[in-house]
C-alpha cells in the first residue's frame, strides 16, 4: 500500500500508521500555496511521501491538487506542470475565466416564456399580486454561473489518462475522497466514498470547486453540486472516519492582519477597503473559513482522541499570500516557492511540538534539511538572487537557535 515503506510502525507491534492529506478550498490561488507546502512537508518530512499517502481528501481547488497526489504526482512535478511549464503537459488557469456561455444561451432562451408567465400571473389578478411579486420569477433567467468550469473536467480526464494513472476512484491504490455540496438538500457528499465511487474523478473535482455564482451547479447522476467547502473547511473527518491516524492538513487562506503585517515591518500599514470590493470580499471569506477551521480542529481533538491532526497554513501577517495574482505567470512561481519557504520555517519553528508527534507514527522531522536554506523548490536559474526576508529571518533564528544549544551545552554544570 502506498505510503507503507516506512521503516517502524508505532502504534502497535505489527500495525503501521494509516497517513492523510487533506486540502481545502482557496481557488487558485490556494491550489499553488497547497503545491509548495506539501512539497516542503515532504522534503522535511522522513517517512512521508505527499503522493504516496494511504488516504487523500480535497475540497474545492483543493481536490484539484488531491486527485494529483492520489495519482502519484508528486508536489514537484505539480509545481512544474502548473508553474514552470517543465513538462510536457501545462495547465492554465485562465482557462477558469472562459465565460459560461452555455449556461447564458440556456438562461436567455427561457426569459420569453418567464415573461409571458409572469405577465398573465398580474393580469388574471393584479389585486393580489402586486408588479414585483409577479414579475420575480423572471429572476430565474440569470445565470447561475459567470465563468463555465467544464475545463476542469476536460483537463484533468486529460492528465488521468495518461500511463500509470487513472480517472476511476475504484483503481487507485489509495483512498481518495472528494466533498461537494449536494445544492437541493444541502448535504456534504464524499465522492471516492462507498455508493459514491463511479463518477469520473475528473468530474468530482469540478462539483467540489463549483463555487456558487462563479461556476454553474455540476450535474450528475440527475443531482445538482456546488463546492464542497459550504459546510466545511477542510473535511478532514472523513479521513479519520476512513481510519487516519495522522492527517496532515492544509488550508491556504486565513484572514490578513494588516496592522501586525505592519508592525513586523513586513508591508506597509494599509486599509484594506482602499482595495475595493474583491479585497473586502477576500478578508471577508478567509474570516468565515478561519473561524469554522478553529471549531472543526477542536471538534477533531475531541470526536478522534487516537489520531493526531496537524494544521499548516499562512500567518496572519502574509501579505504575499493575501495580494498575490494568481493569474500572473511571475507571482504563481513566487507564490509557489514562498509557500515551499515558510512551511519550512513553520515546521522548524514547531520542532519540538512536532517531533514527539511524528515519531508516534514512524515518521521523523529531518532538521539538517531545515537548516539547509539552500533548498529550494523552483530552479534557482528562474529565480532572482534576493533573499526573502522570511527566508533570511530564519536562517538567523536557526543560527541564533544553534549557538544558544552550544552554549548551554558548554555552561558548566
Amino acid at each position: 500500500m502506498p505510503g507503507h515503506d516506512r521503516a517502524s510502525a508505532t502504534l502497535g507491534e505489527d500495525k503501521l500508521s494509516r497517513i492523510a492529506v487533506a486540502l481545502a478550498g482557496g481557488g487558485p490561488l490556494g491550489a499553488i500555496y497547497e503545491i509548495g507546502a506539501s512539497a516542503a512537508l515532504a522534503q522535511a518530512i522522513d517517512g512521508f511521501e505527499a503522493h504516496q499517502a494511504d488516504i487523500f481528501v480535497g475540497v474545492s481547488s483543493g481536490g484539484f491538487i488531491a486527485a494529483a497526489l492520489a495519482n502519484g504526482i508528486s508536489p514537484a512535478r505539480l509545481a512544474r506542470i502548473l508553474i514552470d511549464d517543465d513538462t510536457e503537459e501545462i495547465f492554465d488557469p485562465e482557462m477558469l475565466l472562459r465565460p459560461a456561455i452555455g449556461e447564458y444561451v440556456s438562461r436567455l432562451l427561457s426569459l420569453p416564456h418567464l415573461i409571458i408567465s409572469s405577465t398573465l400571473n398580474y393580469l388574471q389578478a393584479p389585486w393580489l399580486h402586486g408588479p414585483f411579486e409577479s414579475f420575480q420569477r423572471l429572476s430565474r433567467a440569470i445565470p447561475t454561473g459567470i465563468f463555465d468550469n467544464q475545463g476542469i473536467d476536460h483537463v484533468l480526464r486529460e492528465m488521468f489518462s495518461r500511463p500509470g494513472r487513472t480517472n476511476d476512484f475504484r483503481k487507485l491504490k489509495c483512498r481518495l475522497f472528494l466533498v461537494a455540496t449536494d445544492l437541493d438538500s444541502g448535504e456534504s457528499i464524499a465522492f471516492g466514498a462507498d455508493g459514491n465511487d463511479t463518477v469520473p474523478i475528473s468530474t468530482a473535482v469540478q462539483a467540489s470547486a463549483a463555487l456558487p455564482g462563479l461556476f454553474p451547479p455540476v450535474e450528475i447522476n440527475g443531482r445538482h453540486y456546488v463546492d464542497g467547502a459550504l459546510i466545511k473547511t477542510l473535511h478532514a473527518s472523513v479521513a479519520l472516519k476512513d481510519g487516519a491516524d495522522i492527517v496532515f492538513c492544509i488550508n491556504p487562506l486565513v484572514p490578513f492582519d494588516a496592522d501586525l503585517a505592519a508592525r513586523r515591518n513586513l508591508t506597509e500599514r494599509q486599509n484594506l477597503t482602499e482595495g475595493g470590493l474583491p479585497v473586502v470580499l477576500s478578508q471577508t471569506f478567509r474570516a468565515i473559513i478561519n473561524s469554522r477551521m478553529k471549531i472543526g480542529m477542536d471538534r477533531y481533538k475531541h470526536q478522534f482522541s487516537n489520531a493526531d491532526v496537524l494544521l499548516f497554513e499562512p500567518t496572519r501577517d502574509d501579505g504575499e499570500m493575501f495580494y498575490t495574482n494568481v493569474f500572473s505567470y511571475r507571482d504563481r512561481r513566487r507564490l509557489c516557492e514562498h509557500a515551499y519557504q515558510r512551511t519550512r520555517i513553520d515546521l522548524y519553528r514547531r520542532r519540538h511540538e512536532l517531533m514527539p508527534i511524528l515519531n508516534r507514527h514512524g515518521l521523523s522531522l529531518n532538521l539538517a534539511v531545515l537548516k539547509d536554506h539552500r533548498h529550494t523548490l523552483l530552479p534557482r536559474h528562474r529565480h532572482k538572487s534576493k533573499v526573502s526576508l522570511g527566508t533570511a529571518m530564519h536562517a538567523l533564528d536557526t543560527s541564533l537557535d544553534d549557538l544558544q544549544h552550544w552554549l548551554e551545552k558548554r555552561r558548566p554544570t
